[in-house]
């Protein structure tokens, strides 16, 4: 298994057994229709990150998880945090 920029290891196809492959790719499929079933009931999601990239593209911070932490706290400051992780 190589090990990819910034540390990660990169994917290790002898790794699984093919009935293993076939669950994982089935899970997958399955959490993809659960995230899309979401974000079609909850707009405002679509919302909430067009205007963190607005933001982020306009100030193309360096560190773009300290930019979004900052962002985090700023939107709890304004009584928007709701105690979920973004």
């Amino acid at each position: 298994m190589a090990t990819l920029q910034g540390g990660f290891l990169g994917p290790d196809p002898g790794a699984l057994s093919p009935a293993q492959q076939e669950q994982l790719s089935r899970f997958k499929i399955q959490t993809r229709i659960a995230n899309e079933k979401y974000l079609r009931t909850h707009k405002e999601v679509e919302l909430l990150i067009s205007g963190f990239f607005r933001e982020m593209f306009l100030k193309r911070p360096d560190d773009i998880q300290e930019f979004a932490a900052a962002c985090r706290q700023a939107a709890g400051q304004r009584g928007m945090d709701r105690s979920h992780p973004v």
